[in-house]
């Protein structure tokens, strides 16, 4: 292996370089480079030559042009067993780069700025960096590139175990790396351009994750599965605390139980079995809303997963450790909650850090389905009565809770609910009023006073029929129906409030 003599080192993101700069200066390594990343080598003591100085020509255009010089990518490109290149090399006075340490303007950062202009993005566009990056990537057999200051560490080890020298293995896996680098910041600067700004969609689906780890199986054992995650944030980059490894359904379960517990202000807890809610409450503790929640449906509860939107502490864990839970998702877990529910080994425990709205995916046969995430919150102020007698206030403070649950049911969704606790939940049935007498067939709790929410509207008026004999009082709906009419009339008639929301959250 051939000693690194010079290298040159160009990065946005500066943590950690000046440790592996003082690494390889350490080895006698020659090092070069630009703006403010010699400025921070000068800083921290490390000798360094500028840029300028090896092409004999400034910065220029205010920084866009810095290393675009055939000093720098004739150094960096030439093959070194090629007899030609390397004349070339002697007859330029060029000297060859064995290192190239570069990472890119940071695009995607602006681009996600609120307020951000076109121009900002477009002076946030790197040529350089990727030029450098793919010169030294398509040279690995004499060239090392790093682009991630998570490779520093390393890369540093390494050096210091071979006098300064890097395996094949090792150029090669950066280099694949690097290209990797590159192809995604091009589509990163394409999706952002594409189109018009102010389109929800692009115009191409371009869906580029990493893979974080495989799965046992998929939804059945049967099928292969893994996990891509875009980061840190979510149920995907959720971490782990404790349990078995998470499985496929386990991870459709906690993101529908988080998706939930996120719409509540107040504390509240979730409970879910295939992706539908039997339980649901917000109160004013986390152990009274999940104490209200299990209450809704605790024979479905067993063996479902959970979730809180708030920390979870050691009164509510003692409650949950009762009962059997496949897995919980939580933005975080006390001292006591972590001691009391560490105790069941195969409880899987993960810590959520809330993600941005962002789009839904779907995959059918033959392409794919995608669109904007669901994240439309009801305005009491837009909530029309229909009907001869308007809602009380408790009822609705409980139209409010059964609706945002209700968005959570898979359709066609009927939620019976009081003030801050489902009641009964009916999903995923072929008709309204199935679903209506299942909900009801299913609940525990008293019905009578209660209020339904219906993510669509009630086609006729048996829905409106069949939950008022089991003591409904009020109801939410979309509105929107040709016979609108009959169904206000029937629950004028039976003596129901009923308020239309003009929205509709169907789930599928």
């Amino acid at each position: 292996m051939t000693p690194i003599r010079r290298a040159l080192l160009s990065v946005t993101d500066k943590s950690g370089l000046a440790d592996l700069a003082r690494t390889l200066a350490g080895l006698g390594v020659d090092l070069i480079s630009t703006g403010g990343t010699a400025r921070l080598l000068r800083e921290s003591a490390i000798a360094v030559r500028d840029v300028s100085e090896v092409t004999g020509f400034p910065e220029m255009l205010g920084g866009r042009v810095k290393t675009m010089h055939p000093r720098i990518t004739g150094g960096i490109l030439a093959i070194r067993s090629s007899a030609e290149h390397m004349q070339a090399l002697a007859a330029h006075d060029i000297a060859p780069i064995d290192l190239v340490v570069v990472n890119l303007y940071a695009f995607e950062a602006t681009a996600a700025r609120p307020g951000v202009t076109l121009e900002e993005m477009i002076e946030n566009i790197d040529i350089g960096g990727p030029a450098m990056i793919r010169s030294a990537a398509k040279n690995f057999e004499d060239v090392a590139v790093v682009t991630d200051p998570a490779d520093y560490a390393a890369l540093a080890e390494e050096l210091r175990a071979t006098g300064g020298a890097l395996s094949r293995d090792t150029r090669w896996r950066l280099a694949q790396k690097a290209f990797a680098t590159t192809a995604a910041y091009d589509r990163a600067i394409t999706n952002t351009l594409s189109g018009s700004r102010d389109q929800a969609l692009p115009e191409v689906l371009d869906v580029r994750v990493p893979r974080t780890r495989g799965l046992r199986y998929g939804e059945n054992p049967h099928q292969a599965a893994a996990l891509y995650a875009t980061g840190a944030a979510g149920v995907a980059g959720a971490r782990q605390l404790h349990g078995k490894e998470l499985s496929y359904n386990n991870l459709v379960d906690l993101d529908a139980a988080w998706q939930l517990a996120r719409e509540f202000e107040r504390p509240a807890a979730a409970i879910i079995k295939h992706t539908n809610p039997c339980g649901c409450a917000e109160q004013d503790t986390l152990a009274a809303a999940y104490a209200k929640a299990l209450a809704c449906d605790p024979v479905s509860a067993f063996g479902g997963v959970l979730a809180f939107n708030r920390p979870l502490d050691g009164e509510t864990a003692t409650a949950v450790a009762g009962l059997f839970v496949e897995a919980i998702a939580a933005p975080g877990y006390s001292a006591a909650a972590l001691e009391r529910l560490q105790a069941k080994k195969n409880l899987r425990l993960v810590e959520v850090t809330d993600a941005p709205a962002g789009v839904v995916v779907k995959s059918i046969s033959g392409g794919y389905l995608v669109q904007t995430e669901d994240a439309l919150t009801l305005d009491r102020n837009q909530l029309r009565v229909v009907t001869e007698r308007a809602p009380s206030a408790g009822e609705t403070a409980a139209l409010e809770f059964g609706w945002k649950v209700c968005k959570h049911v898979k359709s066609n969704a009927i939620v019976f609910a009081a003030a801050g606790q489902t009641a009964g939940v009916g999903a995923g049935q072929m008709s309204r009023v199935d679903s209506v007498r299942i909900a009801a067939s299913k609940a525990v709790l008293p019905l009578q006073g209660t209020v339904v929410a219906s993510d669509a509207f009630f086609p006729f008026p048996d829905g409106i029929e069949e939950l008022a004999i089991h003591g409904a009082t009020a109801v939410i709906q979309p509105g929107g129906s040709v016979r609108d009419p009959d169904v206000i009339a029937a629950a004028n008639r039976l003596g129901l409030a009923m308020v239309f929301t003009g929205i509709r959250h169907f789930r599928h």
